[in-house]
C-alpha cells in the first residue's frame, strides 16, 4: 500500500453491468490509486455499499435486478449511506433522466458517450477533494 497520502486508499464502489467497460475502469481507477469494488446488479450496489463503506459510488442507471434510480433513492434514504458520494455514470442523456437522478439527490450525473475515463477520474477526485493538479 504505497502512496499512502490520507492514511488509506479512497474506496470506489463501480456499479457496471457491462464487464468490458467495468474492467476498463477497475485497472484505471487502481492505477488511479484507488481501492475498487466492482459489482454487476443494482442488489449487489446496495448490500456492498453497506459492507464495503465506500467513498464513492460510481453507479450505472440500466442495470438488471434494480437501476441505478432505485439504487441512488434507497443509498440516499438509508441513514448509513446517505452522504455518500455518488456519481452516476449512464448512457441516459435525455434531460428527464438527469432531472429524475438529480431530484433523487446525485453528487454527479455522467453521460458514457460524452465523457472519456480522464474526465470520470477528474469528476472523482473533484467529489472526493483530492488534489487533481498533483
Amino acid at each position: 500500500m504505497e502512496n499512502q497520502k490520507n492514511n488509506k486508499l479512497k474506496r470506489i464502489l463501480l456499479v457496471e453491468d457491462d464487464d468490458a467497460l467495468a474492467n476498463v475502469y477497475v485497472g484505471r481507477l487502481q492505477a488511479e490509486g484507488f481501492d475498487v469494488r466492482r459489482v454487476a446488479n443494482g442488489e449487489e450496489a446496495l448490500s456492498s455499499a453497506l459492507s464495503y463503506e465506500p467513498d464513492l459510488v460510481l453507479l450505472d442507471v440500466m442495470m438488471p435486478k434494480v437501476s441505478g434510480f432505485d439504487v441512488l433513492d434507497i443509498l440516499r434514504n438509508t441513514p448509513e449511506t446517505a452522504n455518500l458520494k455518488i456519481i452516476m455514470l449512464t448512457a441516459l442523456s435525455q434531460d428527464s433522466d438527469k432531472e429524475r437522478a438529480q431530484s433523487l439527490g446525485v453528487d454527479d450525473y455522467l453521460v458514457k458517450s460524452q465523457v472519456v475515463i480522464a474526465d470520470v477520474v477528474e469528476r472523482i477526485k473533484h467529489h472526493l477533494n483530492m488534489d487533481t493538479s498533483a
